[in-house]
């Protein structure tokens, strides 16, 4: 008689357990990264930080907790953390989702971003896949993009110093190059 395999477990913390502040998502997936990494559980290079958005920076999400009912929140980008994992399936963890933490890659696909066949062309997503241990490597942001034009916060910074990278500043990149969708 085959074995059934073996229950998923999960890489990181439950979510109350994660760092997480409100609308710095790429932020809290390095956090998730970072964890991982300090774990060594898994192996970090089967985990993706995924940017999504697209040249008009309007992406709808579904089952987020910022929604109301079964609409969708439009976001400027998500980033969520994939775990392309050694077993049949794969997982999502989104710190902004209702759904599963984490989320069978599949469910998440099917009820998070519907699909964009139904959706106007400029809601239409790009995605950017960028491995955990470049990620950690090299990803910076000093949080400019969520200052506005006389520098005050749009939303409350999380309460640790900003992320930086042991690398030289030419080999490190930001929010706002990551986030550069044009040529996908």
């Amino acid at each position: 008689m085959a074995r059934p395999e073996a229950a998923y477990e999960a890489a990181v913390p439950s979510r109350p357990a994660c760092a997480y502040t409100s609308c710095y998502c790429e932020e809290n997936v390095w956090k998730l990264c970072d964890y991982i990494r300090s774990q060594d559980q898994y192996p970090l290079e089967e985990f993706y930080a995924v940017f999504i958005s697209n040249d008009r920076r309007m992406i709808p999400l579904w089952k987020q907790k910022s929604g109301r009912g079964d609409e969708p929140v439009v976001w400027d980008y998500h980033v969520i953390l994939l775990h392309v994992s050694s077993g049949e399936q794969n997982f999502i963890y989104d710190l902004d989702t209702v759904l599963p933490f984490p989320c069978p890659f599949e469910l998440y696909s099917m009820e998070a971003f519907r699909l964009d066949d139904s959706l106007r062309p400029e809601f239409h997503r790009k995605i950017r896949m960028i491995r955990a241990d470049l990620y950690l490597k090299t990803f910076a942001s000093d949080r400019s993009h969520m200052k506005d034009a006389n520098g005050k916060w749009q939303k409350p910074p999380p309460s640790y110093p900003c992320i930086e990278t042991a690398e030289h500043e030419w080999d490190s990149w930001n929010i706002l190059e990551a986030l550069n969708m044009r040529h996908l």
